[in-house]
Formats: C-alpha cells, structure tokens, sequence
C-alpha cells in the first residue's frame, strides 16, 4: 500500500512557501517606483536649473567685460568716424574742384589776334559773380562750370570763328551766343547795362556769350573766379572787306 503524506505542501518542510499578497503590494511598490522617479526628475532639474544660472552669471560678465572694454575703445571708435567724415569732405572738394587754371590757358592760346575780350568771369555755379564781374544772361540755365565773355571783333565772321575756337578748350560743351552786333546798330551792353568801349569802328562786332562745362561736377558750395578785364585796344586801322 502506498503511503500518503497528508502534511499540506506548503507546510512540508523544505518547500518554499507562496508569497501572499494581493493588490496592495503591487499600489505600494508602483508607488515607490513612481517616488524614486520624480525624485531623481527633481534632482536632475536642480541641477540642470544650476547649471543655467551659473551659466547666465558666467554670460553676463562675458557682458560686462565686453561693454567695458568698448566703453574703453569709444574714443578711437569716434577718431575713427571724424576722420572718415574729413575723409570723404575732402574726396568731395577735390571732385568738385574744377581746373580754371588749365580753360584759362587754353583760351589764351585758342584766343584769335582779331578777337579781344572785355570782360572775363569764371563761375562754378549760376549767380556766383565775384566783385566786378558780369555774368551774361545766359548763363542762369547752366547748372556748373561755365564762363562769361563780352567783347569785340574785326567782324561777324571773326566772332563765329572765335565761337568755333571755344569748342576746341577741353572740356567744353557748348557754347551759348547771347548776341553780336556790328557798330552803329542797338550795340550788345555790359551787365551794368552800358555800351562797352571796344566797338570804336563800324564794322566791329561786339558780343556776348556762354562757354559751358556741363560735364563738370557741380560744386557743393557757390564759389567763382574772375579774370581782370582786359583792355579795350584800339584795332589797327584797316580797311574793311567791300568798303574803298
């Protein structure tokens, strides 16, 4: 006959006994898990939160360092802003300087034995005539560089031959014709309204007119030159062509 251990199994000895538990354990050990969670969540965001701040101290004095050091260089940063103004001031007056050295010595070499000037004014700017100097009417409408001249010649032909000299100066643009007159008719007049004295014969054609630069660069301010007039010459006495 087989023999029957009736000890129940779990009270045998050596065999292990079942863990009792119900629901419980299980709320109390996902609540352990869940505290030991945020308690780690929380000391790393302490420390990612120490980490910022002292990274935004460490920033600010980068800062600071900074805006005292160009507080410091604030002085060479100002020397530097003056002198590119003085720079570009005097780039500007040299681009706007015009030459009247070079027109006034190729007028005189283009200048015809048969033509002799008056009056003479140089003027950057419309309106800019220096003490004594006359301006041709004519001369309001160019904007730059432009010269007035009044004065007389043997003849009508010597005008137009001294206008088409003028276009010979370098530079030159136009040449604007105020008016000729031979003598004995309604004689062209100075700018102070007066018959000049050159037109002591007949057939000498006095005049008026306007040598422009309008490729010029305007100057930034008024400013003119003026040429003392010359002379007025007595011509050589000759005889006129179709006159006995």
């Amino acid at each position: 006959m087989r023999p029957v251990n009736l000890i129940p199994r779990e009270e045998q000895p050596g065999v292990r006994r079942p863990l009792r538990g119900g629901p419980i354990a299980y709320i109390v050990v996902g609540a352990l898990v869940a505290a030991l969670f945020g308690v780690t969540a929380l000391v790393l965001t302490e420390n990612q939160i120490s980490d910022r701040e002292a990274e935004i101290t460490r920033i600010q004095g980068d800062v600071a360092a900074a805006e005292a050091r160009a507080q410091s260089l604030s002085a060479y940063t100002q020397f530097h802003s003056v002198r590119e103004q003085r720079v570009a001031t005097v780039a500007g007056l040299a681009d706007s300087r015009f030459d009247w050295e070079r027109v006034m010595r190729e007028l005189a070499l283009i200048l015809p034995g048969d033509v002799w000037l008056t009056s003479l004014t140089a003027s950057a700017v419309p309106g800019a005539v220096p003490p004594g100097g006359t301006e041709v009417p004519l001369r309001a409408g160019i904007a730059g560089p432009a010269l007035s001249l009044s004065g007389c010649a043997r003849s009508q032909q010597a005008v137009a031959g001294f206008v088409q000299a003028l276009k010979e100066i370098d530079g030159v643009t136009r040449v604007g014709f105020q008016g000729s007159s031979l003598g004995g008719a309604t004689g062209a007049t100075s700018g102070g309204g007066s018959t000049t004295s050159c037109q002591t014969k007949s057939f000498i054609a006095q005049f008026q007119m306007v040598v422009a630069f309008d490729a010029a660069p305007v100057a930034s301010e008024a400013g003119a030159a003026e040429v003392a007039p010359a002379p007025a010459a007595e011509p050589a006495a000759t005889t006129p062509e179709g006159e006995g």
